[in-house]
């Protein structure tokens, strides 16, 4: 947007009546435009604020105060160009009426506390130098000395090329302090605003744990006219925005100005620890003796769970999950819709749960590549449960995957290894793992969402080494003979049960969980609260183990013991 009552890059000193926008040229009565927090209404283009009016935005009334910042070294090189630095540092300084790039302030989102670091790109293009990376490591420290989560909101052209190396040592040092935010189990979070490039993106922007952005934000640490210079080819529509980075995994969502206060709200609440009795109430209708079990035929259980109308991962968190925020990507270039995650509250406990995701329609199936992953969802599914090890999450993981998409590109970025990954970092988690097989457990695929303390499944759901049709194919010759197939692999929930491969089975309605999705997901919801009860109270809990190391310990011994004799 643009006013005709201020300079360029400057806050307007009255409210225009009208306003233009950049983007479409549209006029915006002005007080509607304030209404609507600088977002034009016809194309939805998100002007630029400058740091005072993001704060003001985004922080509840009053609750704002304002971190000194140590000083820092002042031109360091006594940089000259067309005109020296120091004319330029001081016109900036009195353009804006801020002494650098970035403001370090504390305040409350919603009630909830949290330190922030604010980018402001009328200050020489948010540029980083040493006084902007003073503020966002002085803001970082104080996240760390007040143990609140750190809210970095980027908007910058690079590092201050004005400064030189000391400029380039603020990428470093930025990083280091976030670093010990990750030590500490502190959230951070990053909302890229528009434009974010060079030392700014290629250091604390990108690393913090979840990484947000406006529409049309535009990140990277190349500008678009120098890779095009380089490379001598036009890029894509879109190259570098928001919605860009989000297709590819490297932000997690894009969210609307409207809706910042009240997601970073939800967000929040991973800071929230219930009460010591926390799903007391709940009773528990976990089956766990086989002999209490109707056995239907395994190719019978095989149909059920195949069912399209069973209930999905993401229904059955949005049945059981209040504020649940979904995180997307890998961070490394891909997102998997086949398995999706995010944070949300069981009761009031904050959780991480991730699933495999299919669908019911035939194009919801193949915009999900029918729940089979790609190694990028895997490598979501890790990254999502290291970030949950961090902040001291339980997890929940639901399984429903024919198996791990087993196509060209998958060997190529590295299927086998994504997986192998996963299982390992799953015995390792220092945090209770609770696992629910909800429809197909399909071979590995399934297993590296299932390596958990407690290990559940549905009724009427399947776990298996490989498909029916796959185990007849190679053994019977005769894909016809799966049936036969399916009575020998074991796959059902109650053979299951008597080998010890899952800890219990949740009922399901007569017929099968599509023929009533709400009451099988209130039977997993029950299930897990009860799981999570017992794993956040019992013997190895946190700190209280044999070994005094958590649930590792016993989901090891746990694993360690199949196929033993005694086991």
């Amino acid at each position: 947007m643009t006013t005709s009552t201020a300079p360029t890059g400057a806050p307007p000193t009255e409210q225009p009546s009208w306003v233009s926008c950049t983007n479409c040229r549209s006029l915006v009565y002005g007080k509607r435009y304030t209404r609507l927090l600088h977002v034009c209404p016809e194309c939805g283009a998100h002007a630029r604020l400058d740091a005072p009016a993001r704060i003001a935005q985004l922080f509840d009334e009053g609750s704002v105060q304002h971190l000194e910042v140590p000083a820092t070294q002042h031109n360091p090189l006594d940089f000259v160009d067309q005109r020296p630095y120091a004319e330029r540092l001081q016109q900036a300084r009195h353009r804006t009426g801020r002494q650098d790039a970035v403001l370090a302030v504390r305040g409350r989102i919603e009630g909830r506390p949290l330190t922030a670091a604010v980018m402001d790109f009328r200050f020489f293009g948010g540029s980083l130098g040493v006084a902007a990376g003073e503020a966002v490591t002085t803001a970082a420290e104080h996240a760390l000395r007040d143990r609140t989560p750190l809210l970095l909101v980027t908007a910058s052209g690079g590092a201050r090329m004005q400064e030189g190396a000391l400029s380039l040592m603020q990428m470093a040092k930025t990083s280091n302090a976030l670093a010990q935010l990750d030590e500490a189990g502190l959230l951070t979070v990053t909302l890229v605003t528009d434009p974010t490039y060079g030392g700014v993106a290629a250091s604390f922007a990108t690393l913090s744990d979840v990484v947000v952005a406006e529409p049309g934000a535009r990140m990277g640490f190349a500008g678009p006219r120098v890779i095009e210079q380089t490379i001598r080819q036009q890029l894509p529509a879109g190259f570098q925005t928001a919605e860009f980075l989000r297709e590819r995994g490297l932000v997690d969502d894009v969210w609307e100005r409207g809706e910042l206060r009240a997601r970073l709200a939800r967000l929040l609440t991973v800071t929230d620890r219930p009460a010591a009795a926390w799903g007391s109430g709940e009773e528990d209708p976990v089956v766990r003796d086989s002999q209490l079990l109707d056995q239907l035929p395994a190719w019978d259980c095989v149909q059920l769970a195949r069912e399209s109308g069973r209930p999905t991962a993401l229904e059955h968190i949005g049945f059981w999950l209040d504020g649940f925020v979904e995180l997307h990507g890998d961070r490394a270039g891909e997102e998997c819709p086949a398995i999706v995650g995010g944070i949300g509250c069981l009761d009031g406990l904050p959780v991480m749960v991730v699933g495999h995701q299919k669908g019911h329609t035939t194009a919801e199936l193949v915009g999900r590549n029918f729940g089979m992953p790609s190694p990028a969802g895997y490598r979501k599914a890790g990254r999502l449960m290291r970030l949950a090890a961090k902040l001291g999450l339980p997890v929940i993981t639901l399984i429903d995957t024919p198996g791990a998409y087993p196509g060209l590109t998958a060997e190529e970025r590295g299927q086998s290894g994504a997986i192998a990954e996963n299982l390992r970092l799953m015995g390792s988690l220092p945090v209770p793992v609770v696992a629910v097989v909800t429809g197909e457990g399909g071979s590995g695929g399934a297993l590296a969402l299932g390596v958990a303390d407690r290990v559940l499944i549905c009724a009427n759901a399947t776990y298996s080494v490989i498909s029916p049709e796959g185990c007849a194919a190679i053994l019977w010759k005769n894909a016809a003979e799966a049936a036969v197939a399916a009575d020998e692999l074991a796959l059902d929930a109650a053979s299951l049960l008597r080998l010890g491969v899952v800890d219990g089975v949740i009922p399901e309605p007569e017929g099968g969980g599509h023929t009533d999705t709400a009451a099988l997901s209130d039977a997993v919801r029950r299930a897990v609260v009860a799981a999570l009860r017992e794993l956040r109270t019992g013997p190895d809990a946190e700190g209280t183990g044999a070994e005094g190391a958590g649930p590792v310990p016993a989901r090891r011994r746990r694993f360690r013991s199949f196929g033993l004799a005694d086991g």
